[in-house]
């Protein structure tokens, strides 16, 4: 069985602000913004083959998208001047297509000059504009206004208003190997891949992040939070770096790409969600978005080709979960994700925290009621998924010490090899993936929203997923015996798991079943207007929404415990 839930009090391992990678960066921001924009350059003209005809069709592509994007899809984030300056891209290339007296070189310059001004343009704007003073004054309100939620709700009267900030522990709890990865953090540089369910996730991870007692991270953030004040506050103060997602142009991507493997280059611990996006279905990410991955393989080749092979110049990953009962937004990515695999019409997305005071009255009533979550972090690896020691150390299958650097070796020496690299980050996304299932956490919801779907579906054999999902939910109806036999057979079946070390449990799992279902029922999706999962004045259990229930039920999918029923 699990141990019960330990607090810690973390102290910072590096006590002074200036020595913090990120205010260094910071402090070279200018400087480190046209060193990303040059070599994002370089590393276009290098895929163009410095070809004029190449360049000038990655540029028109660049300049159609982007034109379709501010026409289609703009944000509140994004600057005034973007039709003015994509007008001025349109004309410069239009000069140079009718220029017909230039030559191959003269062209190929131009284009440059172009190509120069996009990059310059995309690197200040995914650039992070962290500032010390705000990120101090941030992590202030974090803590104090999610312990003030917190403590209102458990002490009642005068009292609360100083009662123990460090109570926020108890109600989020940071399990896993935490040690390795402070340890590790002041002996090389620490890409952090969570899980991503919620916008909550962000500033979730940064306060982690900071209780701790970790330096801050960059880490790349999505645009679209931007859009919303109260977000794009914290997302400056903590160091966040911009991803557009509508970008999806060669000349963007390269940008960013080398943003991050800079900034990983430079010491900055750094932190992205590989999944790349919310996951829309509530499952684990199966699939990595490895774009970002493969900077941090870039990065320790490069550290090795600069002769930094000590200690000082290792890259080490950090799988994170993150465990909720509830998630704010599950009804409109669970749409999302049946409007995409239905192959219906795409949903335009619509996000429950479209606003500041949306999400203040969903941290209000989180806060105020009794629903957990988790975030576990797993063994620290190298760039190629192998677990390192408590030295920071790589070590194969059995346990023997290997040296990473042989593996960026070929002729006797560190050299850049595409195709290696892209193989290292296949296989790096897939130990991430192993990883995400064996360090996620089960929560009585995840239990009992998976046992009741089956159990329907198993009911229902004859009709597909978009068939189950419109059943009328009156038609739907379990007796609470037969629902906590299933419970059993699930619950025993993860714990024979556990033991093999492909999942964990929460301490709440070890109480008797009646009251693990009462907890589950509780807390499932505790905050829609319709409930996934309740129980009926007869006892029997119930749904009020298919597609929600669906949604939790997938937390545990990627088990094999379907074929219990």
């Amino acid at each position: 069985m699990e141990e019960k839930y330990i607090k810690h009090k973390y102290e910072p391992i590096i006590p002074s602000k200036n020595e913090w990678p990120v205010v260094k960066l910071a402090r070279e921001r200018k400087d480190f913004v046209i060193k990303v924009s040059n070599l994002a350059e370089e590393r276009i003209l290098k895929l163009a083959d410095n070809n004029p005809e190449i360049l000038k069709e990655e540029l028109e592509t660049t300049l159609y998208r982007e034109k379709l994007r501010i026409k289609q899809n703009p944000w509140v984030v994004d600057p005034d001047d973007e039709s003015s300056f994509w007008g001025e891209v349109k004309a410069s290339m239009l000069q140079i297509n009718s220029a017909t007296e230039l030559t191959k070189e003269k062209k190929v310059q131009q284009y440059k000059e172009v190509l120069h001004r996009i990059t310059s343009r995309y690197a200040e704007e995914i650039a992070s504009n962290f500032n010390h003073s705000h990120y101090k004054f941030t992590r202030r309100v974090v803590t104090y206004g999610f312990s003030r939620l917190l403590n209102a709700a458990r002490v009642k009267g005068f009292r609360s208003i100083f009662s123990n900030q460090y109570s926020l522990q108890d109600k989020i709890q940071i399990t896993g190997e935490t040690e390795q990865l402070r340890d590790l953090a002041t002996k090389g540089t620490i890409v952090m891949v969570p899980t991503h369910f919620s916008n909550l996730d962000s500033i979730l991870i940064g306060w982690i992040i900071s209780v701790l007692g970790l330096p801050p991270f960059i880490y790349g953030a999505g645009l679209n939070l931007f859009n919303i004040s109260i977000f794009a506050y914290f997302m400056n103060s903590l160091g966040a770096y911009k991803v557009d997602r509508r970008k999806k142009n060669l000349l963007y991507l390269e940008t960013l790409k080398t943003y991050s493997k800079e900034a990983i280059q430079f010491g900055c611990h750094s932190l992205f969600f590989p999944g790349g996006t919310r996951s829309r279905s509530g499952m684990i990410e199966s699939k990595l978005k490895l774009g970002l991955l493969s900077t941090a393989i870039e990065a320790q080749r490069a550290n090795y080709q600069n002769g930094i092979t000590d200690i000082s110049g290792k890259i080490f990953v950090v799988p994170v979960t993150i465990n909720y009962h509830f998630v704010l937004e599950a009804p409109s990515l669970i749409r999302d994700h049946l409007s995409i695999t239905g192959q219906e019409r795409y949903y335009k997305e619509n996000d429950e925290f479209s606003n500041s005071y949306k999400i203040s009255k969903f941290l209000l009533k989180f806060f105020t009621k009794g629903s957990d979550i988790s975030v576990s972090v797993g063994k620290a690896m190298d760039v190629l998924g192998n677990y390192v020691d408590e030295h920071g150390d790589s070590l194969d299958k059995n346990g023997r010490k290997i040296n990473t650097h042989d593996y960026f070796i070929s002729d006797g020496k560190v050299t850049v090899d595409q195709q290696r690299e892209e193989e290292y980050t296949h296989m790096l996304g897939g130990r991430i993936v192993e990883e995400f299932h064996k360090i996620n956490r089960v929560f009585s919801s995840h239990l009992v929203a998976f046992t009741a779907f089956e159990m329907i579906k198993e009911s229902n054999k004859k009709l597909d997923l978009f068939d189950l999902i419109r059943l009328p939910e009156e038609d739907i109806v379990i007796p609470y015996d037969e629902f906590k036999q299933n419970c059993k057979r699930v619950m025993d079946q993860v714990y024979l798991l556990k033991e093999r070390g492909m999942i964990n449990v929460a301490p709440h799992l070890q109480n008797d079943l009646d009251t693990i279902i009462k907890h589950g029922l509780e807390n499932v999706g505790m905050y829609h207007a319709k409930r996934p999962l309740i129980k009926d004045q007869n006892g029997n259990i119930v749904t009020q929404d298919m597609s929600l229930l669906y949604f939790y039920h997938n937390r545990l999918t990627g088990y094999g415990l379907e074929k219990l029923f």
